[in-house]
């Protein structure tokens, strides 16, 4: 039996308030075991001025894992603890993905100067977002509108939106958010002096894989960890990261691929639709499956997508 677990996390305070829900589950079902915390700066953390809307031949990979996966391989820690959307879709030999905690609202918000949502940006607005998915669907939605990297931490981005007046909106994860403790119910959010409109694009963006999803990470070779992980596991979620996970494989993608997926569960059968966006502003690719297996059904909207 494990008696002390060591989570390794970055430093920012989305990561903290994740890996929070981790160690809060982990001590509901094993009151007596002790939990330390290692935090890491990742190299995505760091290098601020790194354009991620601009794709190179290594995408993202790693961006936000790497320093992560190396402590786990090394057992300075037992778990490590992520947002899913950052998880590369191959992941390094030696390491597997060992438990996801339910998942979050999974959508994107439009975080704005402007009242109504996508529809209410003035002709020419200028929105702000580091995901190439992201970007790809608003200019797809609103050919107007121009997009520019932004990077940084939650606080940092809302920071700059109400410092600087060349931008109009940012976008961010609705979970993300919500984890953080800002309340977006009724439109209006509130940050330091600045007050914003909060517009959910649910149904207008599709999520990128695994958003909303917390993901533990362990070594493949200490079955004794994996084994106490799965004990607060969701199940659900879980079957929708499998399905989620296997599209995200056969399209070799990584997480600047910019694809955007929703699943859901309904009867015993997952039913998945997705999004592929090209380099250039052509319409996407869709795809849509239904089945009990989620493999199966990734599959199936994979080679609908373009997967040879």
């Amino acid at each position: 039996m494990i008696k002390t677990l060591t989570l390794g996390t970055r430093a920012s305070a989305l990561a903290l308030a994740q890996t929070e829900l981790t160690r809060s589950a982990l001590s509901a079902v094993f009151p007596e075991l002790e939990i330390r915390l290692e935090t890491f700066v990742t190299q995505g953390d760091k290098k601020l001025d790194l354009n991620l809307l601009q794709r190179s031949p290594g995408g993202g990979k790693g961006l936000f894992t790497r320093e992560l996966e190396e402590a786990l391989l090394d057992r300075r820690i037992d778990l490590a603890v992520h947002s899913l959307k950052d998880l590369p879709g191959h992941m390094p030999e030696g390491l597997e993905l060992s438990a996801v905690l339910e998942r979050a609202a999974s959508g994107d918000l439009l975080v704005s100067k402007h009242p109504g949502g996508l529809d209410g940006l003035p002709r020419g607005a200028r929105v702000g977002t580091s995901s190439i998915r992201r970007a790809r669907q608003l200019v797809w939605l609103r050919p107007d509108i121009e997009v520019a990297e932004w990077r940084g931490n939650v606080q940092t981005r809302l920071r700059k939106l109400g410092q600087q007046d060349a931008f109009d909106a940012i976008v961010l994860a609705q979970a993300g958010l919500n984890r953080l403790g800002f309340e977006t119910a009724s439109g209006r959010m509130s940050f330091e002096q600045w007050t914003f409109h909060a517009a959910s694009l649910e149904a207008q963006m599709y999520p990128a894989i695994g958003q909303g999803v917390v993901a533990l990470q362990s070594e493949i070779a200490r079955p004794e960890v994996r084994s106490l992980l799965q004990n607060i596991s969701h199940q659900p979620t879980w079957l929708a990261v499998r399905a989620e996970r296997e599209l995200q494989r056969r399209l070799s993608g990584d997480c600047t691929l910019p694809v955007g997926v929703r699943t859901r569960q309904e009867g015993g059968r997952m039913f998945m639709n997705a999004v592929l966006f090209s380099e250039d502003s052509s319409d996407p690719v869709h795809g849509s499956a239904e089945g009990e297996h989620p493999e199966s059904v990734a599959a199936e909207v994979a080679a609908q997508l373009g997967a040879p």
